[in-house]
């Protein structure tokens, strides 16, 4: 079985340009890209061209040299054409018993990876504020690389950095206070957003509240008992209210996963002592600031991250350095992902680069910001409520299960408590592939009406294809596991082998979406398959078929029902198998 039909092609251009000219290439140089939809080819080597050049050599000669020197078990006979494309093509025999080992392994091909262990911080809300659409990004684009770094066998340590600290929570504390809310073991606020914008309000307005808040800041950083006791209930609370976002999201967090900003407190200092022993730290108009190499600003200057204030506090710079310290070097970390969004680029970039400075990332560990766009609402702005104001995420998940009853109603006669199991699974599932289906720097704009729709590249279009192949099953009494254990599969028509291809590229789909952190490389090869699936299903009739070629059919489908419920799994959306 070759798990990864690429990967095999650029080990065999490798060693076939070994053997024609004596060098070494690495499988990036092999240039593997599989052909587009519709192509003679399934695959197309474009190595000749660069090789060309370090050979001082005709690209076509260099074409037909690898051609020539290539291991061709499993391939039709290479065809070079143009400057020295050659375009590769597996024999239909050697697809078909290469998807049914695919079909019989548990990971559907998907090959164990080195393990290293990597930490993903995502999400990470701030507390004493509901969640709001701006959350939804960072919280299933890091659930789905988690979950996908989980499928190829790596160790992931989740790490949701909560805003649990700082001057906000001077006047929460206190707003509390006056509330009456201080008393008893738990409170109850019905709107943190509403309850912090009070709190605020009332800071701006009244000096004396505003004094007594700034008293309470101080009495929190010095870890007084009864603040710190106001502070915990008010952080119990707003962990209540993202609890029940994670539950309606489907999403891997739990508070194991918890690590806020009042975690490192007791650490910033150290951090900084850390910093100026190494000589990186210095004095810089009363702060003390780190000054990464090579970052300057616009008039030449170098550009500091200020790790102490002039009056001696910290802030976020010098927690994320304090966290950066203790993911690499308590952690032991291989590989750190901050899935936070694209306007954060130059601050991970300076943090990035002193922590290499300082000795705390090995060169063998990767730091990488998963960058991301904005969401927009129709006006082309960043997606809020009616009145202006920050969208609750809570709400927004509710109309997307709302919308969806109706759509699952019109179109199933299942029991109701089944129909609101399915419309919570379209729905939610809608609002999450909308997002990871778009590359992730990009922004895209929040359209009901195209998420949920059961043509084009949506969940609800996927979802909708695994269903329909289970309802061929059940209508040829059969489950997956009994269509799947035919002896061999039939690839006579076109459709049938184009399929079958892309099906076999499962394993490449979803190794591509990790190594560069883009859950939209595996949401587009499930589209792109469920595309397949439709045009076979078009022009190769299934139940009327008959004998081995009918086996073979019900084959395909079965696999691809667990190819698309496999994959939307790892994106974080649940497959029905009734829609």
């Amino acid at each position: 079985m070759l798990s990864d039909l690429g990967n095999e092609l650029e080990a065999r251009v490798a060693r076939a340009v070994r053997a024609a000219f004596g060098i070494e290439i690495s499988g990036e140089q092999a240039v593997i890209r599989p052909s587009a939809p519709g192509r003679r080819a399934d695959y197309q080597c474009n190595a000749a061209m660069p090789l060309a050049k370090q050979l001082k050599l005709a690209s076509r000669e260099v074409g037909e040299q690898i051609a020539a020197h290539l291991d061709t078990t499993g391939l039709e006979a290479p065809e070079v054409a143009g400057p020295g494309f050659i375009n590769l093509t597996f024999t239909s025999e050697f697809l078909a018993s290469n998807l049914l080992e695919l079909a019989a392994d548990t990971r559907l091909g998907l090959p164990l990876q080195d393990p290293r262990r990597v930490v993903v911080d995502y999400s990470s809300p701030n507390m004493a504020k509901e969640m709001h659409v701006g959350h939804l990004r960072s919280t299933i684009i890091g659930d789905a690389l988690v979950r996908m770094l989980e499928e190829l066998g790596h160790e992931v340590i989740r790490q949701n950095h909560l805003g649990d600290w700082g001057t906000p929570f001077g006047k929460l504390v206190e707003h509390l206070v006056d509330e009456g809310l201080a008393g008893g073991d738990e409170i109850d606020i019905a709107d943190l957003n509403a309850f912090y914008v009070e709190a605020s309000r009332k800071f701006d307005a009244d000096p004396a509240f505003a004094e007594r808040s700034r008293k309470r800041v101080v009495a929190l950083q010095a870890g007084d008992p009864a603040t710190l006791v106001l502070w915990e209930r008010l952080l119990n609370e707003s962990k209540r209210h993202i609890e029940a976002v994670y539950a309606k999201l489907g999403v891997k967090l739990s508070p194991v996963d918890y690590k806020g900003e009042s975690a490192y407190n007791d650490v910033l200092a150290p951090t900084c002592d850390e910093l100026t022993a190494k000589g990186l730290a210095r004095i810089s108009e009363g702060a003390l600031c780190v000054f990464p190499h090579g970052f300057v600003n616009r008039d030449g200057d170098p550009m500091p991250l200020i790790i102490r204030k002039r009056d001696g506090g910290y802030n976020y710079d010098t927690t994320d350095l304090a966290t950066i310290r203790y993911r690499s070097q308590e952690l032991k970390a291989d590989d750190l992902l901050y899935v936070v969004g694209a306007p954060q680029s130059l601050h991970f970039e300076l943090i990035f680069a002193a922590a290499h400075e300082a000795d705390w990332l090995p060169t063998t560990a990767r730091a990488v910001h998963v960058a991301f766009g904005s969401v927009l609402g129709s006006d082309g702005k960043i997606l809020a409520s009616r009145s202006g104001a920050s969208l609750k995420l809570a709400d927004l998940l509710d109309e997307a299960v709302r919308r969806a009853t109706e759509v699952v109603a019109e179109r199933s006669d299942l029991a109701p408590e089944q129909q609101a199991s399915i419309a919570h699974a379209v729905g939610i599932g809608a609002v999450k592939y909308a997002d990871l289906s778009v590359a992730r720097d990009k922004d895209y704009l929040f359209d009901w009406d195209r998420m949920l729709s059961l043509d084009g590249n949506t969940s609800v279009y996927l979802q909708y294809a695994g269903a329909r192949i289970h309802s061929l099953l059940r209508r040829a009494e059969m489950n997956a596991d009994d269509a799947l254990s035919v002896p061999r599969v039939e690839l006579i028509e076109d459709a049938e082998r184009a399929l079958a291809l892309k099906l076999s590229q499962y394993p490449a789909a979803v190794s591509l979406a990790v190594r560069h952190s883009e859950p939209h490389r595996l949401a587009t090869y499930l589209y792109e398959t469920a595309t397949a699936f439709s045009t076979f299903y078009e022009h190769c009739p299934v139940l009327k078929a008959e004998g081995p070629t009918r086996e073979s059919r019900l084959a395909l489908a079965a696999h691809t029902a667990r190819v698309l419920a496999r994959g939307l799994g790892l994106l974080g959306i649940d497959a029905p198998e009734r829609l």
